[in-house]
């Protein structure tokens, strides 16, 4: 599925659990996403999460924010078990 959000095409990737809600993200996105790759929304006490992630490559990328650690950073840093969604940017 593709949505636009700023005006840039994300492609949903992985919806664990029917967590994706266009309209909880809609209300949270701001253009400080428009630089990320990748866009990991994540769930905690029924609160929508936003984390921007880079492709591994990136100038700009880090350790914590490189998309090879996103599996990392969801068992680290999510609830267990909580309900979540990867979106990538289309160029």
């Amino acid at each position: 599925m593709e949505i636009v959000l700023n005006n840039n095409k994300y492609e949903i990737i992985k919806d664990y659990k029917n967590a994706f809600n266009l309209e909880d993200i809609s209300e949270l996105f701001t253009d400080y996403f428009d630089n990320f790759d990748y866009v990991l929304g994540d769930y905690a006490y029924n609160k929508l999460r936003l984390k921007g992630f880079y492709e591994n490559n990136n100038k700009k990328a880090t350790e914590a924010n490189k998309f090879s650690y996103i599996n990392e950073y969801i068992e680290k840093y999510c609830a267990y078990e909580c309900r979540y969604f990867i979106l990538k940017k289309k160029i």
